[in-house]
C-alpha cells in the first residue's frame, strides 16, 4: 500500500508541527528524544506534566472517537500525527499503555459506565496503566496464566491472588489490566477473565526489576488478595483470552509510524557518527547501514499495509510479522551502533554506571527479541496463524 496525503492532511501536518515546535520548548526542552525504550526512567514527573499539557490542547489520544476524548482522526492524520511527533523528539509517552491499549480495548468491549469511569483520566493524563499480561511460567506462553480471582458475592468484589512480571511502569501507574483465571480447574485460553484493577492498595506490592542499563523501569507485581469492583472486569468472565488478543491488535496499529521515526532517529545518529569518526569509509559498515536504512523502508511499507485493513482490533497477517521483524532490526541496530563507535562504545561518560543513549539503546535492545513474545514463539504464531500450518506434522 502507499499512503498519498490530501491538501487537508498536510494542512493537519502543519498544524501539529506548528504546535509540536512552538510547545516543546523552556521546561519540556529537556525532554525531546527521552522516556523511550530502555530510558523510560527518565523524567517520569516532567513526562506527565507535559502529557496534560498535551492534553489541555487537545493533542492525546487523537486517534479516539470525538465522543470519547479524541480527535477522531483519519488513519493518514494519525501516521502523520505520529510521524511528527517522533521527528520533533518528542518524548516518551507514560500514558501510552492506557492511550494505546486499555482505552481502545475498553471502547471496543468496555460497558457506557466502564467507559464514562476509565477513558476521560487517559485523555487528561491524570491516570495511568499498566499491563498485567506476563507471568514467571507465562511469558511468551500466556495461556499459563496461575493469577486467580474469585468473586466474592457477599462484598461485590473479585478477589485476586498471584503475580505478573515485566511490568512496565508499574510504580508510576494507578490502573493495571490483569489477566486472572476465573474459572476454577480451568486451562490454557479457557476460564480467563479481563480486570481492571486499582493499583492504590495496600495488597498489592511492585517490587523493580534492575536490568542490564542499571535502571528498573519494569517490575514484579504480587496481588495478595488484592480487590477490585465486580463491574470492573472487561466482557463477560470467560472472554479474557479474547479480549487479550484483541488488545495486542490495538497495540500494532497506527503508533508503528511514530515507533519507526524513533528507529529512524537512531539510525541518523548513527550515521552521524560513523561520519565524523571515519567508520564509513569501511565498506562493511557502509553495507551495514545500507541495509538498516532498507529495513526501515521495509517495515515502514508493511506497517502501511497493515493500516489499510480493519482497524478492530484483529490481529492481520501483516500484523503477526511486525514483532519478529522489528525486533531483530532494532537489536542489529543496537551492534551497528556499537561497532561504528568502536572502543568509545565500551568507556562510560561517568561513573559508576553512566549510560549515555546509544549504550543504552544496545543494552536494551538485548531484549527486543525476547520481551511481547519471543522470536521463536513469533514464528510458530506466523506459522499456525498465519500460514495456517498444522501444530505438530502428521504422521507423529
Amino acid at each position: 500500500m502507499k499512503i498519498s496525503f490530501s491538501s487537508e492532511d498536510e494542512q493537519f501536518r502543519e498544524e501539529i508541527a506548528s504546535w509540536l515546535k512552538e510547545n516543546l520548548t523552556g521546561e519540556f526542552e529537556q525532554l525531546r528524544h527521552r522516556g523511550g525504550p530502555g530510558d523510560e526512567h527518565m523524567f517520569p514527573e516532567e513526562r506527565k506534566v507535559w502529557e496534560q499539557h498535551m492534553a489541555k490542547a487537545g493533542w492525546t489520544c487523537p486517534g479516539w472517537p470525538e465522543e470519547y476524548g479524541g480527535r477522531g482522526l483519519s488513519i493518514n492524520q494519525q501516521v502523520i500525527f505520529h510521524e511528527e511527533y517522533a521527528r520533533v523528539g518528542g518524548p516518551g509517552h507514560m500514558g501510552h499503555i492506557g492511550e494505546g491499549l486499555a482505552g481502545p480495548t475498553i471502547i471496543a468491549f468496555g460497558t457506557e459506565e466502564q467507559k464514562k469511569r476509565f477513558l476521560p483520566g487517559i485523555v487528561d493524563g491524570t491516570e495511568y496503566w499498566c499491563q498485567g499480561y506476563s507471568e514467571p511460567s507465562a511469558g511468551s506462553d500466556l495461556a499459563n496464566v496461575k493469577t486467580k480471582a474469585v468473586l466474592d458475592e457477599a462484598s461485590g468484589k473479585w478477589r485476586i491472588n498471584g503475580q505478573k512480571v515485566w511490568t512496565s511502569l508499574a510504580h508510576e501507574s494507578d490502573w493495571c489490566f490483569v489477566i486472572a483465571r476465573t474459572e476454577p480447574g480451568s486451562q490454557g485460553h479457557k476460564g480467563l477473565s479481563f480486570l481492571l484493577v486499582s493499583m492504590d492498595q495496600p495488597n498489592i506490592e511492585v517490587r523493580p526489576i534492575e536490568q542490564l542499563t542499571g535502571t528498573s523501569e519494569f517490575n514484579e507485581v504480587f496481588f495478595d488478595d488484592a480487590v477490585t469492583d465486580a463491574a470492573n472486569i472487561v466482557g463477560k468472565p470467560g472472554d479474557g483470552w479474547k479480549i487479550a488478543m484483541a488488545l495486542l491488535g490495538f497495540e500494532r496499529g497506527v503508533s508503528t509510524l511514530g515507533q519507526q521515526m524513533h528507529f529512524q532517529n537512531e539510525l541518523d545518529e548513527v550515521i552521524n557518527i560513523s561520519k565524523e569518526n571515519g567508520a564509513a569509509e569501511d565498506p562493511a559498515i557502509r553495507q551495514r547501514i545500507a541495509d538498516a536504512w532498507m529495513g526501515l523502508r521495509i517495515m515502514r511499507y508493511n506497517s502501511l499495509r497493515m493500516l489499510s485493513g480493519p482497524q478492530g482490533g484483529s490481529l492481520q497477517k501483516e500484523a503477526m510479522i511486525y514483532k519478529l521483524y522489528w525486533a531483530t532490526w532494532h537489536s542489529d541496530l543496537g551492534k551497528l551502533a556499537m561497532d561504528v563507535r568502536g572502543a568509545d562504545s565500551e568507556v562510560l561518560p561517568e561513573g559508576p554506571y553512566e549510560l549515555d543513549r546509544l549504550q543504552s539503546m544496545y543494552l536494551f535492545t538485548r531484549s527486543d527479541t525476547i520481551y511481547g513474545g519471543t522470536n521463536e514463539i513469533q514464528r510458530n504464531i506466523i506459522a499456525e496463524r498465519a500460514l495456517g500450518m498444522p501444530k505438530e506434522p502428521k504422521g507423529r
